[in-house]
């Protein structure tokens, strides 16, 4: 539902990349997990390799889930497209500031 605002609504949003400096918001999505019904968002520098950012956060993450097997993740995606490779950094992925990263088991 749209909503009418009675004066001119001009605020800056709190969680643009220029409050971020060298470092992105990243969302991940686990596809199809019944424990994790929506992505979480990671604060990771653009420059920290996919590899690292998966070892070091989202396997933690994923982790909470007993289930979880950090060999498991397939079918890469970044913004819904196929991540073509996992051997780059998070901006050369084309994840950018508030991306989403998606995997299944």
């Amino acid at each position: 539902m749209a909503v009418k605002a009675l004066y001119d609504y001009d605020y800056p949003s709190k969680d643009r990349q220029e409050v971020y400096g060298d470092d992105f918001l990243v969302h991940v999505m686990w596809a199809n997990n019944m424990m994790f019904a929506s992505p979480a968002c990671f604060r990771a520098p653009r420059s920290m390799s996919f590899a690292d950012f998966k070892s070091q956060m989202i396997d933690s993450w994923a982790a909470s889930d007993p289930d979880y097997d950090p060999a498991a993740p397939r079918d890469w995606q970044v913004n819904g497209e196929p991540l073509s490779s996992t051997d780059v950094s998070l901006e050369d992925s084309g994840v950018g500031h508030k991306g989403l990263f998606a995997f299944r088991t």
